[in-house]
């Protein structure tokens, strides 16, 4: 299985190739792609080094898969090019999402709509990622009428400006601004750009994608999504109001048996999940899990995941998993 990783160097395609190792994917051939100043300088995979390669070298041979997380730009200009060569593409940016000719998957909730002709295969955002993992269940069994959701999310959801920021504020260093604001000691109420209804792209993001991944534009979502100074992991209060109403240890037990989904919820001895406890971990945790007493069949939860790990890269590989698992990669797409 050739494997390209397209954005290889950054924090996502790092984490991309921890992955690909840890879970030990069939990778016969890894073909490193970064930007074109990167060209020449080496990774290392397995104990191997590999030579980082332009993106027309990578086209050229040709990989079954290839993982992008290098920015929309990119992903628009090269994706298709991949395609066009018998290429599956798992896109990490957000430039296919809402494309309708497009699949928008999360493994444990609709990875049965791919097919060996989806060449481009988009990778939701991780904030939307954890949430419909611990919600997909609950939606099946209940149905969901209206979400009510806030973000505490993590600064390496920005990048290693955001990371670097961070820790030179704590150190008391005046370095590069990702946000215009500081982040330590401090919360920004802003993740992406404001849009035109008042709300910012990334909750416009967690309404649409939810509707799309669950294939249910009936359901209601509104977000507020949170920018926190936090390493781990991205945190999400969710307040769920379903069709019919449901007995809460019941909701527990499915969410205990649910794929991709741990129960953390033991009020007595103080235990719930935290940022920390989901680090360099691939499952969706919930806790908190409890009545909302002012409404009927409606329920609140606190979900936690590594929005680098299943919020993002775990994701990408988890969707390549499945493909290789059905067969639907090295299978030319029909004209």
């Amino acid at each position: 299985m050739k494997v390209a990783v397209v954005g290889a160097t950054g924090l996502v395609g790092t984490k991309m190739l921890q992955v690909l190792e840890e879970r030990n994917f069939p990778v016969t051939e890894l073909i490193p792609v970064a930007s074109e100043k990167s060209v020449g300088k080496e990774i290392t995979y397995k104990g191997k080094q590999y030579k980082i390669v332009s993106m027309d070298e990578a086209i050229s041979k040709k990989p079954d898969i290839a993982l992008f997380s290098a920015g929309g730009g990119t992903s628009l200009a090269d994706a298709p090019r991949f395609a066009e060569v018998g290429t599956t593409v798992v896109d990490n940016s957000s430039a296919w999402r809402m494309d309708p000719t497009k699949k928008l998957v999360v493994p444990e909730v609709n990875a049965d709509v791919l097919t060996a002709d989806d060449k481009i295969i988009a990778n939701p955002n991780c904030s939307t990622i954890q949430m419909v993992v611990a919600l997909k269940p609950l939606h099946d069994a209940y149905k969901i009428k209206r979400i009510v959701v806030s973000t505490y999310q993590s600064v390496t959801g920005t990048g290693v400006k955001a990371v670097d920021q961070l820790m030179n504020e704590r150190k008391g260093i005046d370095g590069p601004k990702a946000y215009p604001y500081k982040i330590d000691l401090n919360v920004i109420p802003q993740i992406d750009v404001f849009q035109d209804n008042g709300y910012t792209k990334e909750e416009m993001k967690m309404i649409k994608e939810t509707q799309k991944i669950m294939g249910d534009d009936s359901i209601r979502v509104t977000a507020t999504t949170v920018r926190i100074p936090v390493m781990g992991g991205h945190s999400e209060s969710v307040n769920i109001e379903f069709e019919k109403d449901f007995d809460v240890e019941e909701v527990k037990a499915l969410l205990a048996k649910s794929p991709g989904v741990i129960v953390t919820d033991d009020i007595a001895n103080l235990k719930y999940p935290m940022p920390l406890d989901a680090h360099e971990k691939d499952e969706v945790f919930v806790g908190r899990i409890r009545r909302d007493e002012t409404q009927a069949n409606t329920l609140n939860c606190w979900i936690v995941s590594d929005n680098l790990r299943k919020g993002a890269a775990t994701n990408a590989v988890q969707i390549a998993e499945y493909l290789v698992a059905k067969n639907l990669v090295g299978v030319p797409a029909e004209a």
